[in-house]
């Protein structure tokens, strides 16, 4: 097997032509739009992800995390935004140990901008914040308890009044257990946030435009990934799951964007 350039200067540091890199040295990206090889991107990371290989950006590439550019000759070669993204990814698993899947969705709702850029010397730059993003979505295992109507007042400092509204509005149902109505943990976060709206004068009867919004999303989706959700395979019907919650977040995002940009218009 042919060894990618670059692939040996983890073990012999140098920099492919280039002058020679000095031992212990970690070469920076370059802004002039000239890519790194595999091992000079470990080289780059090594200080701060002490654990990173090329094993493991390879494994990365084939879990659809990372697309570098390919040469004729099959090698890869990282941009700076490959770069940024890697760091990205390795930061959240390394600091908030995320699973890949979680991963996939906090980059597919465009967190993988929020790593800092890298300057030449190999130090974080400063990048201008961004706006909120909305985070991933897990579908698994999601709303398992249950409230009853006092607990959810008391929990969420809503009025029945309020949780009636919203019932009459179709924002939240509830169900019946046990003769009682009693709402989910998703609905519990529902409620919570029509509180906090309430105080600006929003009202069930406002939220229901929210509501109809959401099942022509669901629907959409359900359209696109209904059949593989259905699927007698397991392993299909759980790589559905994964694509649903992936193209949830992507849309998330795209919402989010074009309120801010709809909003960002009323401001003087």
């Amino acid at each position: 097997m042919v060894e990618e350039p670059g692939t040996e200067a983890v073990r012999t540091p140098a920099s492919p032509g280039g002058p020679p890199v000095a031992p212990g040295a970690r070469p920076a990206p370059s802004r002039s739009g000239r890519p790194l090889t595999i091992g000079q991107v470990c080289k780059l990371l090594v200080g701060e992800f002490p654990d990173i290989s090329i094993s493991k950006i390879r494994y990365l590439e084939e879990q659809k995390l990372l697309q570098p550019r390919r040469t004729s000759g099959g090698y890869r070669l990282f941009s700076t935004d490959d770069v940024d993204r890697l760091r990205t990814i390795l930061r959240l698993q390394r600091d908030e140990f995320l699973p890949l899947r979680v991963i996939r969705q906090e980059l597919a709702a465009g967190r993988g901008q929020d790593a800092p850029r890298v300057s030449g010397a190999g130090e974080p730059a400063e990048h201008e914040p961004d706006a909120s993003r909305p985070g991933p979505i897990a579908l698994r295992g999601g709303g398992t308890a249950f409230h009853t109507l006092e607990q959810l007042c008391d929990e969420t400092r809503a009025s029945a009044a309020l949780v009636k509204e919203l019932r009459d509005f179709g924002v939240v149902q509830g169900t019946t257990r046990d003769g009682a109505i009693v709402f989910d943990d998703d609905e519990r976060e529902i409620v919570r946030a029509a509180v906090e709206l309430s105080h600006y004068g929003v009202g069930g009867r406002h939220l229901r435009v929210l509501r109809s919004s959401a099942d022509r999303e669901g629907a959409l989706l359900e359209q696109l990934l209904g059949p593989s959700l259905r699927s007698r395979s397991a392993e299909r019907r759980a790589e559905a799951v994964d694509a649903l919650e992936t193209l949830a977040a992507t849309t998330m995002r795209l919402k989010h964007l074009l309120l801010v940009r709809d909003l960002r218009r009323l401001v003087p």
